[in-house]
């Protein structure tokens, strides 16, 4: 989670003498996603001002995931920054080199085997007794009779596909 926070405090900005009621509703906030503040590798403002009457500031932050290896320290660029008033943030992203494959089950769209699909699906809703629905109990036991009726149709008219780094052109 990056961004312009907008918020100085002198938990990141050692040269601001205060702390803000802001910075603990976003530190809260980050810990809720499992992230922390990323301190960058150069400790300088992120914000250069115009106006020789304020001081520059840190306000544009990095928060990561502590636990995930991929992501580095992060650098500040302030020889970057113009036109902008704000420096550059920078951060390494570690991509693995392993190939990670998902397994799918699809059906092409407009096709026959969807047309299929639908058809036995359609006949089998169609062959549902829903007249003795009196109770809790026999309302769950037509559900799960529907679920295992979407659950077979679908196994038996779908087709298993892997997805891999190389199964689309780019």
């Amino acid at each position: 989670m990056t961004g312009d926070f907008n918020i100085r405090d002198n938990n990141w900005d050692l040269d601001y003498p205060y702390h803000s009621t802001h910075t603990d509703d976003l530190v809260t906030l980050a810990e809720s996603l499992g992230l922390e503040l990323s301190p960058p590798i150069n400790l300088e403002p992120t914000r250069f001002v115009d106006n020789p009457h304020d001081s520059n500031s840190m306000i544009d932050l990095i928060f990561i995931n502590p636990n995930n290896s991929g992501f580095g320290q992060h650098t500040l660029h302030p020889d970057l920054c113009k036109p902008s008033d704000h420096v550059p943030l920078i951060i390494e992203v570690g991509i693995r080199d392993t190939n990670i494959d998902n397994i799918i089950w699809s059906i092409c769209k407009d096709s026959e085997e969807e047309e299929n699909f639908i058809t036995v699906i359609t006949n089998n809703i169609l062959t549902l007794s829903t007249v003795d629905i009196v109770s809790n109990e026999a309302l769950e036991t037509v559900v799960q009779h529907l679920a295992s009726i979407f659950n077979d149709v679908w196994y038996s008219h779908t087709k298993r596909k892997c997805i891999t780094k190389h199964s689309k052109e780019w």
